[in-house]
């Protein structure tokens, strides 16, 4: 029968799909070129204005109005679980605790300040969608930087649109 594979049939197949596997994986015979890493791209001083940037000047202009939460999840503006207000007024820095997703990579909080409210939000980097997740909650605490002392500034969560650590 012509169309039947025999064991000698089956052996030759095999033989010539690994030959062509190791010439496809070897380059055709060509000789390696180097990688050079990426550099990062530069930030134009006129980039448009994130998710998290867009919300907070939205925050700035309409306070002490309550602005709506923002739907879903967005990786750029997550809630936050809690603040603290430094115990000196003088102090440039605050500690939140962030809420983020147990399968983020990377995640920390930002700020954005105005003469009368610092607005704060968490942030996370999802790993790759390959491989499982429990999509769990995981809370850390963070600090971040602020450019000048709290004082009496109000403290916004960025997500919710709710005051933080009032004092």
């Amino acid at each position: 029968m012509r169309g039947t594979l025999t064991p000698h049939r089956t052996l030759a197949a095999v033989l010539a799909m690994a030959a062509a596997g190791t010439v496809a994986l070897t380059g055709c015979g060509t000789t390696e070129k180097p990688v050079k890493p990426a550099a990062m791209p530069s930030v134009a001083p006129s980039k448009q204005p994130d998710v998290f940037e867009r919300r907070a000047g939205d925050i700035v202009r309409h306070w002490p109005k309550h602005l709506a939460p923002m739907p879903g999840r967005r990786e750029a503006v997550l809630p936050l679980v809690s603040a603290e207000r430094p115990k000196d007024a003088g102090k440039r820095e605050i500690t939140v605790t962030v809420g983020h997703s147990a399968c983020d990579v990377h995640f920390g909080a930002r700020q954005y300040e105005s003469k009368d409210v610092v607005v704060v939000s968490g942030w996370g980097k999802k790993k790759s969608a390959k491989g499982m997740c429990t999509e769990m909650l995981a809370t850390d605490k963070v600090k971040v930087k602020l450019e000048k002392p709290l004082g009496g500034r109000k403290l916004i969560d960025a997500a919710t649109g709710k005051q933080l650590a009032a004092g």
